[in-house]
Formats: structure tokens, C-alpha cells, sequence
């Protein structure tokens, strides 16, 4: 790798749909990326405009392993960990060591170098939220031992981990609580709403809504997530704390439909099945914290982005989305079937 003084940045879970347009973001800002995957949801195909560059290394591994003693970095991106729920219920114990031991190892390896390290946490750390819209100084009311809580716990105890490694080693951390995003890169099997619908809606399929579609959602467009997600790593004058990431533009799933179905001008007939279990009713962040700390919020209106995300499925062939259940999450955390 060519490193001729460029900062550089690991980015765990790389390969992943946040990870790879965070990857891309860095090399353009003029980074030296070192880029971390097992592949578990990673995707290669996410990676083949990269890989070619002379500043993009992959380190195909798991994130609970050490990294290199010898690498040498200034900023540690931890994206890593399953996303969506059939992914991450698929095997909820290796959920949770991602999330725990997979942070740790990343924490210990920034902390002996005391590097800038940052967090991609989730909006699911706030559960079935009490609190409407959701602020960070929210607790949260997640359930320890539903079939969501591998993943809502995990990030939970990672956001611990990330804190105390503050308190005590003083190792400056950033924590971005992320809500629903949605782009280019998506899977097509991830069981995340706008895909399934996407995917469905394009394909002639029968588009699913689970439940009776006015539970609510704030869907963020993936560049400006990732804008974001820079901005916090870049920020100066940081006072420990989470920042929710997100777009408060709260729309109900029926109305994400709607617009999927007008801007594609499919003829998909929609059905409606159960709710699934601890599926969150309202969704929606209060972005108060971001606009004064990092002087972002959202650009993108969902027509914009569900535009650009319709026309990369059409161009990437993607085919009806299996049926895996619908439970609307963050960051690539949309929908779950039963």
C-alpha cells in the first residue's frame, strides 16, 4: 500500500452496505484504508470498484480476532456486525460476540495506539421507544431476552464498552446511535424494508406490509449518513455522548409503499401479514444534537433517494427479496418477516 503520508483508517465491517460507502467516502477524502471483513453479510461486489486502488487494503478476518500488531493507523471505524434481522438472528450468539468481543478487540487496538475510534451503534438501543421522538439522554425499553435483544443488547453493551474505555483510558470515542438507512449496496435477501419492497414492487411480486402499516419509520439516505458518520469522527470540540444520526422526516410504512409503488409504476398487489414480535410502533430521532455539534442533517428527500436506490436494484438485476420477515430496524435495520 502506498501510504505517502496519508491519514489512515480501519473500517471493520467494510464490506458491508455502510462500510463500503464509508470505505469509498475516506479513499476520497484522501485516506489509506485498511478495510476489515469476514464476509459473513459483507459482499465482495460491494468492494470491486476499490479494490483497485493502491490506498485500499482488505484484511479479510473476523473483528473479535487481534489485528496486525504492526498496523499502523489514526482512526478506527467500527461497523461490524450483522445488521439486519435474519442476519443476525440466523445466529444470535455470534451476534453478540461481534457486537461485545468484536468491540473490545478493536477498543483494546485503538486504545494502545490512542486513536480516534468510532462506534456505529443503532436507533434499536432504544427498543419499542416510550419517548416519541427519540432523544440520546432516552434509556430506552428494549427487551433483554426477545429475539431482537442479541443485537439490540449487543450494541447496548458495545456503547458500554466504547464509554468506559473513555472514562478510564481516556481513548477519544465517538458513538452515532443510527437510525433506518437505505441505498445503493443494499441486499436483496436482507430483510430490510425498502429492499424487500424495492425488490418486490420491481419484480410484479405481491409487496408485503407487516402489520397494519402505520407503524413509522425515518428513512436516511446512505450518502448522507455517511456524511454524518465523517463529520462526527472529524469533530473537535467533542463532549462524550452518543449522536443519533437519522432523518426525522417519520413516514408510516404504508406511505413508504405508496411512493415505492408510484416511482417504479409497479402493479404489485399488496397484502398485509402479522406484526412481528417487539416490532417498534414509532421510529423517529431527534437530530437536535447533530445539527449543533457537526451542523449536518439530511439533504436527500426519500423520493430522491428511493429514485437513485430503484435505479441501482434495475441496474444490479436484483430479483424478488425472499420472504424473511419484516421488522424495521436502523442502519440497514428495516424490516424482519416471519
Amino acid at each position: 500500500m502506498k501510504l505517502n503520508g496519508r491519514p489512515r483508517a480501519v473500517v471493520a465491517g467494510g464490506a458491508g452496505f455502510l462500510g463500503s460507502h464509508l470505505c469509498s467516502r475516506l479513499l476520497a477524502e484522501g485516506y489509506a484504508v485498511y478495510c476489515l471483513d469476514n464476509f459473513m453479510t459483507g459482499r465482495m461486489e460491494n468492494l470491486r470498484s476499490l479494490e483497485r486502488d493502491p490506498h485500499f487494503e482488505l484484511i479479510e478476518q473476523d473483528v473479535i480476532q487481534p489485528l496486525p500488531p504492526s498496523l499502523n493507523v489514526h482512526e478506527v471505524y467500527n461497523l461490524a456486525c450483522p445488521a439486519s434481522p435474519p442476519h443476525y438472528q440466523r445466529d444470535p450468539i455470534e451476534t453478540v460476540k461481534t457486537s461485545v468481543l468484536g468491540t473490545l478487540a478493536l477498543l483494546e487496538f485503538a486504545s494502545l495506539r490512542k486513536v480516534r475510534f468510532l462506534q456505529a451503534s443503532t436507533s434499536e438501543v432504544y427498543g419499542d421507544p416510550k419517548e416519541h421522538p427519540q432523544r440520546e439522554s432516552y434509556w430506552g425499553h428494549v427487551n433483554p431476552i426477545g429475539v431482537r435483544a442479541c443485537y439490540d443488547e449487543g450494541k447496548r453493551c458495545a456503547e458500554t464498552l466504547c464509554f468506559d474505555f473513555s472514562r478510564r483510558r481516556g481513548l477519544p470515542i465517538r458513538v452515532a446511535r443510527i437510525f433506518n438507512t437505505y441505498g445503493p449496496c443494499m441486499r436483496v435477501d436482507d430483510g430490510r424494508i425498502i429492499s424487500n419492497v424495492v425488490s418486490q414492487a420491481i419484480s410484479g411480486e405481491p409487496i408485503t406490509i407487516y402489520g397494519d402499516g402505520e407503524q413509522t419509520r425515518s428513512f436516511c439516505y446512505v450518502d448522507d449518513l455517511i456524511e454524518g458518520l465523517f463529520r462526527l469522527m472529524m469533530v473537535q470540540d467533542y463532549a462524550a455522548g452518543p449522536v443519533n444520526l437519522g432523518n426525522p422526516d417519520e413516514r408510516s410504512i404504508a406511505d413508504l409503499v405508496q411512493s415505492v409503488v408510484r416511482l417504479t409504476g409497479s402493479r404489485s398487489e399488496i397484502v398485509y401479514k402479522p406484526l412481528p414480535l417487539d416490532d417498534p410502533k414509532r421510529r423517529r430521532p431527534d437530530i437536535s444534537r447533530a445539527k449543533e455539534l457537526l451542523g449536518w442533517e439530511p439533504q436527500t428527500s426519500l423520493d430522491q433517494g428511493l429514485a437513485r436506490t430503484i435505479s441501482w436494484f434495475r441496474s444490479a438485476g436484483a430479483s424478488v427479496a425472499p420472504a424473511v420477515g419484516q421488522q424495521n430496524l436502523d442502519a440497514g435495520e428495516t424490516t424482519r418477516v416471519v
